[in-house]
């Protein structure tokens, strides 16, 4: 009993740190003998609003306990995502689930969220402050939704490249000033060796 009680007090101290958006609610109902039997299922999205962000679904024969299961799967399911300043995406991305297509671009300071329905959803909880997004394709906001985690699982922070390539941050990050600093010097050899 005391460590389910320890258990219940670390639910209790983790759910302020997480916000919630509720992004649909649907009604289903199954046909039986004696009529219909209604039921609802919930879509959440929640997120910390500092890099991380998760989805669940949840079905009850009532909204509030559709809402709680799908909240309770979503922050199981959390991931990281690693953001530019912490407030827009390091590079431009698309993402894709089934019929869905989403891109999302990354966008300068005061921009603010640029983006439609469940998308909008992901990016606020996620901590986005900045960003240009649009949906092509399935408006479905289950397919919408795994299209964008899609997209920004695929979002790579500049250490994390430099980590895969074996290279230092500064490296990944050089311009390409470099090259083009060579280029007058190697035409100014040619046309003194002609």
């Amino acid at each position: 009993m005391a460590r389910d009680d320890n258990r219940r007090g670390r639910d209790r101290d983790e759910a302020p740190e997480f916000a919630d958006r509720l992004v649909a609610i649907n009604r289903v109902s199954k046909t039986v003998k004696g009529g219909k039997r209604f039921g609802f299922a919930a879509l959440v999205v929640v997120g910390d609003q500092k890099g991380r962000v998760g989805f669940g679904k949840g079905k009850a024969k009532e909204v509030p306990e559709a809402i709680r299961k799908a909240t309770e799967q979503a922050k199981r399911q959390m991931v990281r995502i690693p953001l530019k300043e912490g407030r827009t995406l390091h590079h431009d991305v698309e993402g894709r689930h089934g019929a869905g297509k989403v891109v999302m671009r990354t966008a300068p300071t005061g921009t603010g969220i640029i983006a439609g329905g469940p998308m909008r959803a992901v990016f606020e909880m996620l901590g986005v402050q900045d960003v240009v997004a649009k949906s092509i394709g399935s408006q479905n906001p289950y397919n919408m939704i795994r299209a964008t985690l899609n997209g920004l699982s695929k979002e790579a922070s500049p250490r994390m490249v430099a980590q895969r390539r074996g290279k230092k941050v500064a490296d990944i990050l050089r311009r390409d000033d470099a090259p083009a600093a060579d280029a007058p010097a190697e035409a100014a050899a040619e046309t003194s060796a002609s």
